[in-house]
């Protein structure tokens, strides 16, 4: 694990200064390292996130928790975190008001995703009160 922090932390820091050099003479290539960094550094952790999604639906089928469930919320951690990645790549851009915008459009999907599990609550609410 450690090694895998200093090779993030590392490539990083070299597209940091790659991007920083580059930003002088050819501002386009400077956007393209950046996007190119992100994606790789997303790709060095992806790994981490399986193993860990892995883990989490072992012990909630271990538990006897309903999957559908724990499926949704992974599904909306996902779209939390792609949302945010394509919010900062926007940001980069300059482009702040579409940055917004993605942020925007994913929580209303996030809230859509999460009727389901609304419901279960509510209904599971409704069932203790009396009467």
């Amino acid at each position: 694990m450690e090694v895998e922090v200093v090779q993030v932390v590392g490539l990083g820091l070299i597209a940091t200064v790659l991007v920083l050099v580059l930003k002088e003479y050819h501002p386009e290539m400077a956007f393209q390292v950046s996007i190119a960094a992100g994606a790789l550094l997303i790709l060095l952790v992806l790994g981490y996130v399986v193993e860990v999604v892995q883990e989490i639906t072992e012990i909630a089928l271990d538990a006897g928790m309903n999957v559908m469930y724990l499926q949704i919320i992974l599904r909306i951690i996902a779209v939390a975190y792609l949302a945010e990645f394509g919010a900062q790549v926007c940001r980069d851009a300059g482009e702040g008001s579409i940055a917004s915008k993605i942020e925007l459009a994913a929580k209303v999907i996030i809230l859509v995703m999460a009727i389901p599990i609304i419901t279960a609550v509510m209904e599971s609410i409704i069932s203790l009160l009396p009467g």
